[in-house]
């Protein structure tokens, strides 16, 4: 299981596989929804006759071990883990590579911390469920959902992907930089910048 899926996306490798008879993709995503953010991704083996409410449930505890790893920098970081969790499921989606994740976690703690809207083209990713964030409109964009964090202040109410560990360290360690805007060309070049004109520049020159 990747890092990265959603719930409904982890329900559809399960569907894919023939043995797994007694797996309930509908089941799946009702009981696993409520613990987005939360179902570790990780090399799993079931047996054939594995049901939703088993995958779960092992997902999950998985998820607990992990995190005990690195319980004391959660702690030392001071910040509430649901809130984490949620920065984390936004940099896995959003940054590549470990240390770009790093300044962009910077980059929304500040937004965060200072009453700016995250802009984030993932979480419009999750609200419309389309592929990646190119092939969003300007349209999807004005889409009134508190999973707009164009149009919303503060995370999303859920997770937007299940991250793995180094998304998560990832979160509680940002990399302190000046910057307050980014975006990553289609090529999947990081370009942050300070300044609200020059994250325009950076779009013009390399989006439009």
């Amino acid at each position: 299981i990747p890092e990265g899926l959603n719930s409904k996306e982890i329900a559809e490798l399960f569907i894919k596989e023939p043995k797994f008879k007694y797996f309930s993709k509908n089941q799946f995503i009702k009981i696993a929804t409520p613990y987005e953010g939360y179902l570790f991704p990780e090399t799993y083996l079931f047996l054939p006759n594995v049901t939703a409410e088993d995958v779960l449930a092992v997902m999950l505890d998985t998820y607990k071990k992990k995190i005990a790893t690195i319980s004391e920098e959660i702690v030392a970081f001071k910040r509430p883990i649901e809130e984490i969790i949620s920065m984390a499921s936004i940099l896995e989606e959003e940054g590549r590579v470990f240390e770009t994740r790093q300044v962009i976690a910077d980059i929304l703690w500040k937004r965060l911390d200072e009453k700016m809207p995250l802009q984030v083209d993932a979480s419009v990713v999750y609200l419309t469920g389309k592929a990646d964030g190119n092939k969003l409109t300007s349209d999807d964009f004005k889409l009134k959902s508190p999973y707009n964090t164009y149009l919303n202040l503060g995370f999303p109410p859920t997770p937007i992907s299940n991250p793995g560990l180094d998304a998560i360290k990832a979160a509680i360690s940002p990399t302190k930089t000046k910057y307050y805007f980014y975006l990553t060309d289609p090529e999947g070049g990081f370009h942050p910048a300070t300044t609200y004109d020059n994250h325009l520049i950076n779009k013009a020159k390399y989006l439009d």
